[in-house]
């Protein structure tokens, strides 16, 4: 089954005349791990964004994107929020409670969920990500790791197939670095959630990924990460340390 399919997706800002994403086709298959990268400016945050409504930029927009087969725009809010999580790369401006453990229910409580169903719900997800130990604990005192652990774990409370990511170690020492990947990777492997993740640190992301989406500045390319490897953008890209 399709996730996402896209179709000669192009995309311009009002202010720039050239696109910052040009005739981009491919699909992503239901419980696949794709990391998507490219050097700065490529268009990876805006292709992104572009696979939920509610977050996408202005600008002029050509093609087609699907999910599950229907147009991703006849999707209400409430249907985003619940088929599509995304955690996006300022962790703090994210952050929309004071308490842990009420960050993990904020997106539960927006879709109008019964309080049993909320709490059942965020215990199972405070259990799966071990954060009983700081589960009422303010926002404010966490460190990176468990910020970017805090909001990992509210998309998934109220969106546990579908994962938008960006940059989701971005900023942490190598060691959480680490245990996130091997978050991330478990979610997927595990539980069958679809990941699509931007990455810098392309030397670790093919380790647990399973296909690369890659924006070149005159190309894409999509395939497996045995492909990558082995083509010319790839070898390139992951010699140079994705710089």
């Amino acid at each position: 089954m399709q996730t996402f399919t896209i179709s000669d997706l192009s995309f311009t800002y009002p202010t720039e005349t050239a696109p910052a994403l040009q005739n981009v086709s491919l699909s992503i298959e239901a419980g696949s791990f794709t990391v998507l990268c490219g050097r700065s400016g490529c268009g990876k945050s805006t292709l992104l964004r572009q696979l939920k409504p509610i977050l996408q930029p202005h600008g002029t927009k050509t093609g087609k994107i699907l999910f599950e087969g229907k147009p991703l725009e006849s999707l209400s809010q409430r249907e985003q929020s619940a088929r599509i999580g995304f955690v996006l790369q300022n962790l703090d401006a994210q952050l929309v409670t004071d308490k842990v453990w009420h960050e993990l229910a904020f997106g539960l409580e927006s879709l109008g969920l019964d309080t049993p169903t909320i709490r059942r719900r965020v215990a199972e997800i405070a259990s799966y990500f071990g954060i009983q130990n700081w589960f009422y604990k303010p926002v404010a005192e966490l460190s990176g790791g468990q910020k970017q652990r805090a909001l990992l774990a509210r998309a998934l409370c109220a969106a546990d197939k579908m994962l938008l990511l960006d940059e989701p170690v971005s900023g942490l020492d190598p060691k959480v670095s680490a245990r996130m990947y091997d978050l991330i990777d478990s979610l997927n492997k595990d539980d069958g959630v679809t990941v699509i993740m931007i990455s810098h640190d392309i030397s670790a992301a093919v380790q647990y990924a399973r296909h690369i989406l890659h924006l070149g500045s005159r190309d894409v390319f999509f395939g497996s990460v045995e492909e990558y490897r082995e083509s010319p953008l790839g070898m390139s890209f992951i010699s140079g340390a994705g710089k």
